[in-house]
């Protein structure tokens, strides 16, 4: 009798630890679950490597830390259109629990790859003309992130000029009109310009290794140039700082990062600051969310930022009037 109730007592306990124990041992391993989300990058420069940053450091402080229980298969198509393409349906075919995509080549790339992953997206320009989202309040569909574009910036960063050069009036401008946002930030900047009296000289490249001669070709065509949020450009901006260093060009861009590289003025924010905002977004699907619930966000807060080096280099002499409220970078 003893010996059938040490047997059924030692059943119960095998019962109870198949059940209860086991749901303990679930409970561990869900927490510990390794996340995967894949990274695409259009090409590499500061502004869009600071959002990458800004994601990561997001995640990390929200738990997901890489090594622990997240792993991230960051991918650069290092500008080329058929990479970008490549690496948007490896992300896919890889199972990634969730895709970040940088710049709106990436993003687009994505998002007709795949219907059923929640992708993220930041940097973008235009994400409803760009296909990305019905709509910035209702994005609809299995995508929402952030937009680098403020409403107020282009057309600050123009009055900035006539601030800053009030004799100018011709203002150069070089992009790439294969990249969406780029021809939208022209568009943009072209008609600031025409409201503030000024006129634009376009110059169109398809590669970065054709930046410097389209800077070039702007010396003694233009009294200021603007380079608005242009990835390819953007990935060769020391070319164009070259070129108006040494013609003493004074040099307006599309976001703050260019400026602490050497041009001279921008009204922009922390693309850091962006990507992290992005990051918070991926937090909440991880959790359950679904990116349509998720309205697109963009920059709060602009601030002029003015390079004091930049400054004497292009020729520009700076007064207390036109620091005032400004950030200061090139000290």
């Amino acid at each position: 009798m003893k010996k059938s109730l040490a047997v059924l007592l030692s059943g119960a306990m095998l019962m109870l630890a198949a059940c209860g124990g086991g749901s303990n041992q679930a409970s561990g391993d869900e927490k510990e679950k390794t996340v995967k989300i894949g990274i695409t990058q259009i090409v590499e420069h500061p502004s869009l490597d600071a959002a990458r940053e800004g994601f990561i450091e997001a995640l990390k402080d929200a738990g997901y830390e890489e090594g622990k229980n997240l792993k991230i298969d960051y991918q650069n198509a290092q500008g080329d259109m058929n990479n970008n393409a490549s690496i948007a349906q490896k992300l896919v075919a890889d199972k990634n629990d969730l895709i970040l995509a940088i710049a709106t080549p990436s993003a687009q790339s994505v998002v007709q790859a795949t219907k059923d992953i929640p992708v993220l997206f930041t940097a973008i320009t235009d994400p409803v003309g760009a296909e990305l989202v019905e709509s910035m309040e209702k994005p609809g569909g299995n995508a929402t992130g952030t937009s680098d574009t403020h409403p107020d910036a282009i057309k600050n960063t123009i009055a900035a000029i006539k601030k800053f050069v009030p004799d100018a009036k011709k203002v150069g401008i070089i992009y790439n009109n294969g990249e969406p946002n780029s021809v939208v930030n022209v568009k943009n900047a072209r008609e600031a310009l025409k409201e503030a009296g000024l006129e634009a000289v376009e110059t169109t490249i398809s590669a970065s290794s054709e930046v410097k001669q389209a800077a070039e070709s702007m010396v003694g065509r233009v009294d200021v140039m603007y380079i608005p949020k242009d990835n390819t450009v953007v990935a060769a901006l020391e070319s164009v700082i070259t070129v108006a260093n040494d013609k003493d060009i004074p040099t307006f861009v599309g976001e703050g990062d260019s400026v602490k590289r050497g041009t001279f003025a921008s009204y922009g924010f922390d693309y850091h600051d962006l990507g992290y905002t992005t990051g918070k977004m991926a937090v909440e699907i991880l959790k359950g969310k679904k990116p349509s619930e998720i309205p697109v966000g963009f920059p709060e807060n602009l601030e002029l930022i003015i390079n004091k080096k930049a400054a004497e280099e292009e020729g520009i002499t700076l007064t207390d009037d036109m620091l005032k409220d400004a950030k200061i970078v090139g000290e």
